[in-house]
């Protein structure tokens, strides 16, 4: 009897079994590892170009933080100044001063107007002894003849009272 030598890593095959077997390919298959190796090398270039994408953008978004940054320190510290400036200007010792520089002078003893219409207190005029008038550089533009006094201005039959 002839026996037909056994394929390595196959029992020996009877009948239809062995009939089907001369069908499959006897050598190990070798499937082609050509394009799934180049798949395996585009994925991973791939992921590496998207990381390397991804953390330029994060480093551009950073330094456009400190930019952002330093230009809102610079803007506040401006604010800051500025209300420094207006505290300056709005202190009553200030007021006082460029009021007196204008020719204002302190009022006198206010009077009270009551419900019933009666006055009270009594009212006094503010001391003129400094008072002297300066203007402004936008009024003496704007002033071309002085405003009519009350005396001079006709007045009319039927002018009506003020708050009636």
């Amino acid at each position: 009897m002839t026996r037909k030598p056994e394929l390595k890593g196959r029992p020996e095959l009877r009948g239809r079994a062995a009939r089907l077997a001369h069908l499959l390919p006897t050598g190990r298959a070798q499937a082609a590892r050509t394009p799934f190796v180049l798949l395996v090398v585009l994925l991973l270039g791939g992921g590496l170009i998207g990381l390397l994408v991804l953390n330029s953008a994060l480093s551009e978004g950073a330094f456009r933080l400190d930019d952002l940054q330093r230009e809102t320190k610079e803007l506040t510290d401006e604010e800051q100044a500025l209300q420094r400036d207006i505290d300056a200007y709005s202190a009553p010792d200030a007021l006082q001063r460029r009021a007196r520089e204008l020719g204002m002078v302190p009022g006198g003893d206010p009077a009270f107007l009551g419900p019933d219409g009666k006055v009270k207190g009594v009212p006094s005029a503010a001391s003129a002894a400094r008072a002297r008038l300066v203007l402004a550089p936008e009024a003496l533009a704007t002033a071309t003849a002085p405003p009519p006094s009350p005396e001079s201005a006709p007045r009319s039959p039927h002018a009506s009272t003020p708050g009636r």
